[in-house]
């Protein structure tokens, strides 16, 4: 505040500073923002019951001895139906292979990724935007829409039935939205660091593993749980291109309990459902505990 401003002027700007907030507490409590406040609450309760109702089966069928379509509470608690699941050929060789399928598409990924990325985020190119929109493209693009090439190109290179095979693919599907998040990931990272690293000598690929890379781990974090979320819950591809049942995941064996003529093992269904969930969630708390909710950029540049 300059020494020329008199006190009738700071009280002025006071009372319109008044007026102001009282304007806002009055709009915020308006019918016509109370009426929006109940339809957002509303729809919101909609969208997680939607949620919710699913998960109630998993539990309810899992443990009624004769499980339907409805939700409703047992008669029998039992826990027949896990028992019937834990079966090596049926559970445990499956989920093996999902985490093989999931986890090398995942660290392939990462790794593919960041390299990618990093030209992109560092350096202005003039053909940086036309690579962006081409990868903005290659992620619309239905896995559905090209198999067909995709199964013909693995049968020349003798591919089928490989789980590397398989992993090259999922990775190469995966690799669109994971530069985009990646760039956007290193776009956050200050460059002044590169700047000191490189007048101490360091190359680029030196910088980007020693500096810029572990300055981003809540972004790598969020990469590669995606990536395995959609790896391990993919069906399709390995349905397709994974012909031994010694090699397929539990995304495909799952569809071991549609039998023929509509008959399916509800109970069975649903207690597969909740064990093939678990590594998923048990990983997503690991990364969690590992970051430990800090921002590994705090206190890097000094202003």
């Amino acid at each position: 505040m300059s020494a020329t401003t008199t006190l009738p002027e700071v009280t002025g700007r006071t009372r319109s500073a008044a007026r102001v907030s009282k304007s806002a507490k009055a709009s915020l409590s308006s019918p016509r923002t109370r009426a929006l406040r109940v339809l957002s609450n509303t729809l919101l309760i909609v969208i997680g019951i939607l949620f919710v109702v699913p998960l109630i089966w998993l539990v309810t069928a899992s443990l009624d001895a004769q499980p339907t379509l409805a939700i409703k509470m047992p008669e029998v608690i039992t826990l027949d139906n896990f028992a019937a699941v834990m079966k090596p050929d049926l559970l445990f060789l499956p989920l093996w292979n999902s985490v093989l399928l999931a986890g090398g598409t995942a660290i392939a990924t990462v790794v593919l990724a960041s390299l990618a990325a990093y030209p992109l985020s560092r350096y202005k190119m003039r053909v940086g935007k036309p690579f962006l929109y081409a990868v903005l493209f290659g992620t619309c693009l239905p896995i559905t829409a090209i198999m067909v090439p995709v199964y013909s190109l693995f049968v020349q290179l003798n591919l089928i039935d490989s789980v590397g095979g398989t992993i090259l693919f999922l990775t190469a599907s995966a690799l669109p939205i994971a530069i985009w998040m990646m760039k956007n990931f290193m776009d956050g990272v200050p460059v002044e660091l590169e700047h000191a690293a490189w007048m101490d000598g360091a190359g680029s690929m030196r910088t980007l593993v020693q500096i810029v890379l572990p300055l981003m781990r809540p972004g790598i974090a969020v990469v590669f749980i995606f990536t395995f979320i959609q790896a391990w819950g993919n069906f399709f591809v390995p349905f397709v291109l994974l012909l031994s049942p010694d090699y397929q995941p539990a995304a495909v064996s799952i569809f071991n309990f549609f039998g023929s003529f509509g008959a399916v093992a509800y109970g069975q269904l649903a207690a597969y459902s909740i064990v093939y969930s678990l590594p998923v969630l048990g990983l997503y708390v690991l990364v969690q505990r590992g970051l430990g909710g800090t921002s590994a950029l705090a206190g890097a540049v000094k202003g």
